[in-house]
């Protein structure tokens, strides 16, 4: 195992040397830089068994409607579109959703075994309960997004590659910054980035609510990344510096050139009878690099709010800024607050379900943006 410990609060030990955990100087040195959202945990408790919170057996007609506006999928933009009928474009956009969801529901078992992991490893005890109660949240979304797909689909689509590795590095990975920069922040951003989408644009009432309940949960542990990085950053060495940001800036760009490409989603072109080299050809001629940066400007983009998540983080810097600015407006970027685009959307979540739990009124609004 290594690690990159600038603050004691996330200092780490290897998963098999549970002694370390029995010292007993070591349950006195709790660090205080996690109460404020382990505390939180009650303010946005739900439970996706409960149909008060949720109910999954609202019917949504697959065949008819469009779970998401044609105008956000991808291949109807395309040569793709001129050869479906209305019927087919429904099921293709469906069924694209389905793939999108499947992967969120991936994205979520990822989270729930990395952040067991972090259990084994956070020596400073209040970050090991931070961990504790991340898991126990990350457990509940994997429960939610499998009974969603169940009603709606009957079960998932399998990983895609691109995805699948990213989530096998990170949870196997020994370096301790991985874990943290890797799922606290890229893997949240992008999924922040994708519920927010969902709670904007989706017809289905239970999607979006399910999307707002996830958020609230979700905004937290960002936050945990961003405490990790407000106390690492600033100290990192030059090689230590680079080793971050050069790691973030690949996953990146490995995540947009995969999770978009037409080969992720190969079987489901197959169910239309459409040739796999057919689609790659009408995606690219479609999609010019100008179109695609048109469409990460949108404030819902998944890869937009990804991008905001590092940069306000401090792991881009002008060495990699180039690699961003490719499909975003950085400047833009660095002039926006750290309030990130799901903050509105879960805290009004939270509202609802303190009034739902019956707990206690604020008398200032709730705010979850990063400190």
């Amino acid at each position: 195992m290594t690690n990159i410990t600038k603050d004691p609060a996330y200092d780490a030990i290897d998963p098999q040397d549970f002694p370390a955990m029995l010292d007993v100087e070591r349950y006195g040195r709790r660090s205080t830089a996690f109460d404020k959202i382990i505390s939180a945990t009650h303010d946005h408790f739900w439970d996706p068994l409960d149909k008060k919170y949720i109910d999954f057996s609202e019917p949504f007609d697959l065949e008819n409607e469009y779970l998401v506006p044609p105008k956000m999928n991808m291949e109807l933009q395309t040569a793709i579109g001129e050869r479906l009928d209305e019927r087919q474009k429904i099921k293709l956009v469906n069924r694209s959703a389905q793939f999108g969801i499947s992967s969120i529901l991936h994205g979520e078992q990822g989270a729930l075994a990395l952040s067991a992991s972090l259990c084994h490893i956070l020596r400073d005890p209040g970050a090991q309960e931070y961990a504790a109660n991340q898991t126990r949240e990350e457990a509940r979304h994997v429960t939610a997004f499998s009974m969603y797909i169940q009603a709606r689909w009957g079960k998932p689509v399998g990983v895609g590659p691109a995805l699948g590795n990213l989530l096998i590095e990170m949870v196997g990975s020994p370096d301790v910054w991985k874990k943290l920069v890797g799922m606290q922040m890229l893997v949240e951003g992008l999924a922040m980035g994708a519920f927010a989408s969902f709670y904007t644009f989706a017809q289905d009432p239970v999607l979006v609510r399910l999307c707002q309940l996830v958020m609230t949960d979700e905004a937290f542990h960002h936050k945990f990344g961003k405490i990790w990085a407000d106390r690492t950053i600033p100290h990192l060495s030059e090689e230590e510096r680079n080793k971050v940001e050069d790691w973030a800036a690949e996953v990146f760009v490995g995540l947009l050139r995969n999770l978009g490409s037409p080969e992720q989603k190969r079987a489901l072109y197959e169910e239309f009878g459409l040739d796999m080299a057919w689609v790659q050809g009408a995606m690219m001629e479609a999609f010019s690099d100008a179109r695609i940066r048109t469409r990460l400007r949108e404030s819902t983009s998944i890869f937009r709010v990804l991008i905001k998540t590092l940069l306000k983080a401090g792991i881009i810097t002008e060495r990699t800024r180039g690699v961003y600015a490719a499909y975003v407006d950085m400047e833009e970027l660095y002039k926006e607050s750290d309030r990130m685009i799901g903050d509105d959307i879960a805290e009004e979540g939270i509202r609802y379900l303190m009034t739902l739990n019956g707990g206690r009124q604020l008398s200032t609004p709730v705010s979850i943006a990063a400190e």
